[in-house]
């Protein structure tokens, strides 16, 4: 459920509705930008097993001068690792990497591994979301989820698991849309997180994006993240420059029905 400033999910549990990604960031970098994001107001860290930067993540959210609780980290469930006990494992990894004691969201990276695209691993996924349910129930993690699954693949789980996913991170942004995907995790609930809102940047030199960006008084990376709350979705940029850290959290605007229904019909530029 979308708040003013939050999102809810099925538990309860609020998150921050603009959380600030660190995918590509090295971890010799992280500890600085995800200072700045602290520093500019983000209360919500996303980051990864996988990223290779939880270290640094979890020493700037240490460090920083909020509690613990005030700060909303997620992480991630390696791809490659499907499995109950290597679940388990994996996340007691994640807790000593960040140097805490529990997860406000934890989240299986992918339903296969990166090299093996596709690859039916359904019966791993179910093993490692029922350890996931474990540590939820433990006390450990405060809302578990999702990252890249399709609509098969988090029926799976529903129909084997008791606990309904409470977050799906997908690549969504303008001209990617998946209009089923997040119908499907609106009816069941699900909050869906949009990751890569800017498409890497690619999308924010479409002259039709910059068109209505000028007009409404914004950057195309603002109007970009708009879009997603627009669209009941929980946007996830990164940057390591401090001027578009604050730039992309201040979107304290609307986008007009009209220019809603063009921006819905821009195309996937990533498939040109």
């Amino acid at each position: 459920m979308m708040k003013e400033h939050t999102f809810e999910f099925h538990n309860g549990v609020e998150i921050p509705n603009i959380g600030f990604g660190t995918w590509q960031i090295p971890n010799e970098e992280a500890y600085e930008a995800v200072t700045m994001a602290l520093k500019n107001g983000y209360t919500h860290i996303d980051t990864a097993n996988g990223y290779h930067n939880e270290e640094n993540v979890g020493k700037a959210v240490r460090a920083f001068d909020l509690p613990r609780e005030d700060i909303f980290v997620t992480s991630k469930l390696p791809a490659s690792i499907k499995g109950y006990d290597e679940t388990l494992e994996s996340f007691e990894e994640t807790l000593s990497n960040l140097g805490m004691d529990y997860l406000d969201l934890y989240l299986i990276h992918a339903p296969w591994p990166w090299d093996e695209k596709g690859k039916d691993c359904t019966e791993g996924n179910i093993q490692s979301w029922k350890a996931m349910e474990k540590l939820y129930r433990d006390g450990k993690i405060r809302a578990i989820g999702v990252s890249n699954f399709s609509i098969s693949d988090i029926q799976a789980l529903i129909e084997s698991c008791d606990i309904v996913p409470m977050a799906n991170q997908i690549p969504f942004y303008i001209g990617r849309d998946q209009d089923e995907l997040l119908a499907f995790c609106k009816k069941q609930d699900i909050v869906v997180e949009a990751y890569s809102p800017l498409a890497t940047g690619e999308i924010l030199n479409s002259p039709e994006i910059k068109e209505i960006a000028e007009r409404t008084g914004v950057t195309p990376a603002q109007l970009c993240i708009r879009y997603c709350l627009e669209h009941e979705t929980l946007p996830l940029p990164k940057s390591t420059h401090e001027e578009r850290i604050i730039e992309n959290k201040k979107i304290d605007f609307t986008i007009s029905p009209e220019d809603m229904q063009r921006l819905d019909a821009i195309e996937d530029i990533r498939k040109k």
